[in-house]
């Protein structure tokens, strides 16, 4: 059996590292951003081992991960799983982009 590949699109990446760095400027410290970062890294991981365990949404083939106030949303293949976007639970829902760049 092939080891599953973890692919992160380059918005997804985009939105963590505003994300994060949203709180490094909010708290003044990269403590908690280093706490959220450490936190959907080992979740994310996980998918490599578990890829069904997102819940199933209205795309194909797309899943979402609950990970504090944060979705992600992710797409698992036959042998990647691709991280597709993150989106703060605390947001209008019609700002909600899983577009590829």
């Amino acid at each position: 059996m092939a080891k599953n590949k973890l692919i992160w699109a380059q918005s997804a990446k985009i939105k963590l590292f505003e994300i994060l760095d949203y709180y490094k400027n909010r708290n003044c410290s990269v403590a908690y951003s280093k706490k959220l970062f450490k936190k959907i890294s080992k979740s994310t991981s996980l998918l490599l081992k578990y890829p069904d365990t997102g819940i199933k949404t209205d795309l194909e083939n797309v899943r979402a991960l609950l990970v504090d106030n944060y979705i992600i949303f992710y797409e698992k293949a036959t042998s990647e799983i691709l991280i597709l976007s993150i989106w703060d639970t605390r947001q209008n829902p019609a700002k909600i982009s899983m577009k590829q760049k």
